[in-house]
C-alpha cells in the first residue's frame, strides 16, 4: 500500500474526505500514477496534485477512479459536488500575508509607514472572485446537464425503437427537453410512477434519466413541485427535494437517498 504524504491542514473536511476516498481506491487498484494516467486520460502529475490535495480533481477524473476501483460512482460524485463548493469557499476566503520588509536592518524611524488597510477594495476583489467561481460552476453544471440530456434522449429513442435511435441529433434537437408521463399507481402500500422501481439509487445535481423522472413524479404527488418531469436533476428539482425533506423531518441535503425514496413512496405524504 502506498505511503501517502499528510494532506494540507487548511483543506475543508469534505475535501479531505474526498481525497482520502480517492487514495483508498488507488491503493486498492494497485496502479501506479503512470498506469492510472493511461487508464483515465489525466496525466501522472495531475493525479499527484489531486491525491496530495494541491488541486481538486474534475468530476470526470473522480468518476473514472470510482469505476477503476469497482465502486458505484454515484456516492463519490455526490461527495465531489460538495467538495467543489467547499473548495471554492476556501479559495475565495483565504487572506494573503505580507513578507518581511525589503530592508530588515532599517530602524523603526527609517522604516516606511505601513500602508493603510483598504477593506473596501479587498472585499470587492473577494466578491468579484466569488462571483466568477459561481459563474463558472453554473456554466459547467448547465453544460453537463445539456450533454447528459442528449444522452438520455438517445437512450429513450433506442428503448422505443424509433428512427431517432440511429439518426444523430442536432444541437437544437438535443436542447428540446424530454417530458415523461407520470402513471401513478399504489402497490403494497407504496407509490410508483411507472418509470423506475428503485428505492436506493442516489440522485443529485446534473444527473439525468428515468430514476430522476420517477422521483420528480413522486415529488409532485407529495406537493413539492419539481417543475417539468424531464428526468433532469436541476435547481428546481433540488429545491423540491429540500422542501420535501424538511416536511418529513429528514436531513435536508438536496440529495435523493434511501430515506428520501422511502418517504416519497409512502402512501400518505406528510
Amino acid at each position: 500500500m502506498s505511503r501517502w504524504n499528510e494532506l494540507p491542514a487548511e483543506l475543508h473536511p469534505h475535501v479531505h474526505q474526498l481525497i482520502v476516498r480517492l487514495r483508498r481506491l488507488k491503493d486498492g487498484s494497485e496502479l501506479s500514477t503512470r498506469r492510472l494516467a493511461a487508464r483515465t486520460g489525466y496525466s501522472a502529475k495531475s493525479w499527484q496534485r489531486y491525491l496530495n490535495g494541491r488541486s481538486l480533481p474534475p468530476r470526470e477524473a473522480v468518476e473514472a477512479m470510482a469505476r477503476i476501483g469497482g465502486e458505484d460512482p454515484t456516492r463519490l460524485l455526490a461527495l465531489h459536488e460538495i467538495a467543489v463548493q467547499r473548495w471554492a469557499e476556501g479559495r475565495t476566503g483565504r487572506t494573503v500575508t505580507t513578507g518581511a520588509p525589503e530592508n530588515p536592518s532599517a530602524t523603526p524611524a527609517d522604516a516606511p509607514a505601513p500602508a493603510k488597510p483598504q477593506p473596501h477594495g479587498r472585499h470587492l476583489r473577494v466578491a468579484v472572485a466569488a462571483g466568477a467561481v459561481v459563474t463558472v460552476l453554473s456554466v459547467s453544471v448547465a453544460l453537463v446537464l445539456a450533454v447528459r440530456l442528449t444522452e438520455a434522449r438517445a437512450q429513450l429513442a433506442r428503448e422505443r425503437g424509433g428512427a431517432a435511435a440511429t439518426a444523430p441529433a442536432t444541437w437544437s434537437e438535443s436542447m428540446v427537453p424530454v417530458l415523461y408521463t407520470c402513471r401513478l399507481k399504489q402497490r403494497d402500500g407504496r407509490w410508483y410512477a411507472g418509470l423506475s422501481r428503485t428505492t436506493d439509487v442516489l440522485l443529485s445535481n446534473t444527473q439525468v434519466g428515468l430514476e430522476v423522472a420517477e422521483a420528480q413524479c413522486l415529488l409532485r404527488r407529495a406537493g413539492a413541485e419539481p417543475g417539468d418531469i424531464d428526468g433532469s436533476f436541476g435547481p428546481k428539482t433540488r429545491r423540491a427535494v429540500e422542501r420535501m425533506q424538511k416536511q418529513n423531518g429528514l436531513i435536508v441535503n438536496g440529495v435523493i437517498d434511501p430515506p428520501t425514496w422511502q418517504a416519497l413512496r409512502e402512501a400518505d405524504p406528510k
